[in-house]
């Protein structure tokens, strides 16, 4: 079945992501446009930034991010309830410098014992940070690894943080530690801590692009985005 929209009916849709789904969408986004004949407005930040800027009014038509956020907007009545597709699941890892000696995390103990004799670790306020604290707490070392954190820049990856040095290990999404050179992904985590991060596309309560959007939001579960997704790091859902 054809997307193509008449002229009368294209609309532009603005849409709202968080980074981790972002190497995948600059695919996908151009090959939608031009299948539709819609315009995507594209906007990237971290998670929590944009929590902030939308609980503090921003709005659009589709905010496309994991449940650790999304979830708490609907709750506050920032995203609509009810319209939540979710299209994706993103998986996190650990990360050192490419050449480094390759870390053994096959058991709970034993990834404990890399992160305590690790220098510096990098974790983001993301959803994966989020993830990987409550690790720490399960571990008991959340105290110890909060102590030598080294935080990315604004905008940052958690990857070019450990490219350039500045830490040992990073723990992040597998689909934005791909995008870096110069790093080495170790995965995967210990069975116990092996928990999916779903990401799902969820419409603002002003958008005025409905049909649009649920045209975007079907899109991005067709069998070809499912292939895109894959190749970028996340598992379609």
């Amino acid at each position: 079945m054809s997307l193509a929209a008449s002229t009368a009916q294209s609309a532009e849709i603005m849409v709202y992501s968080t980074t981790s789904a972002k190497e995948a969408l600059i695919e996908l986004v151009p090959e939608f446009e031009r299948a539709s004949g819609h315009k995507l407005n594209m906007n990237y930040g971290g998670g929590s930034v944009l929590s902030k800027q939308i609980v503090g009014g921003l709005s659009g038509d589709l905010y496309i991010g994991p449940d650790e956020f999304s979830d708490a907007l609907i709750q506050q009545g920032a995203l609509l309830a009810g319209s939540r597709t979710v299209f994706a699941l993103s998986r996190a890892a650990l990360a050192v410098r490419a050449g480094a000696p390759k870390p053994d995390i096959s058991t709970p103990e034993k990834l404990k014992n890399v992160l305590l004799a690790a220098g510096k670790v990098s974790y983001s306020a993301g959803a994966s940070g989020i993830q990987f604290v409550r690790i720490l707490e399960q571990l008991g070392i959340a105290d110890a690894i909060a102590a030598k954190r080294v935080a990315p820049n604004p905008g940052e990856l958690v990857g070019a943080v450990v490219a350039r040095g500045a830490a040992d290990i990073g723990v992040q999404q597998i689909s934005e530690f791909l995008p870096v050179a110069g790093i080495q992904i170790i995965e995967p985590l210990p069975q116990a801590f092996q928990q999916p991060i779903p990401y799902g596309a969820t419409a603002f309560p002003k958008s005025t692009q409905r049909d649009a959007a649920r045209a975007f939001v079907n899109f991005l579960k067709s069998e070809h985005a499912r292939k895109v997704l894959r190749e970028k790091g996340l598992d379609p859902a």
